[in-house]
């Protein structure tokens, strides 16, 4: 968004969905919508007024397990943000972890599983 009247036209797009809140953020090219509202609905409305849009893709590095992995640091994304991908997610409940932690040195019954 470059001017007035382009942020103007984006939150009169979104604004006539009944949200509760939207801001906007012309520096990062973002708009934040918060309410009860179909997001596919607000990403269509942001389209219809011309401009190109699309759901944030960053996300904070806090919540991913490995954020410098080459899929989800991004050197346009905002500081102290990566991208959200799936390869950066840790995996829970991975058997791999569990068979580690059965044979390893710190284990002290590991032995009585022999």
């Amino acid at each position: 968004m470059d001017c007035d009247g382009c942020e103007r036209r984006v939150k009169n797009s979104v604004k006539s969905m009944k949200v509760k809140t939207v801001e906007v953020n012309r520096k990062q090219s973002r708009v934040t919508v918060s309410g009860n509202v179909d997001p596919n609905k607000v990403l269509k409305n942001v389209k219809s007024t011309g401009k190109r849009a699309e759901f944030w893709p960053y996300i904070p590095y806090n919540l991913v397990s490995y954020p410098y992995v080459a899929q989800a640091y991004d050197k346009r994304a905002p500081a102290g943000h990566v991208k959200n991908v799936v390869q950066a997610v840790a995996a829970h409940n991975t058997t791999d972890e569990h068979i580690t932690h059965l044979f390893s040195d710190d284990n002290p019954n590991a032995c009585s599983i022999m």
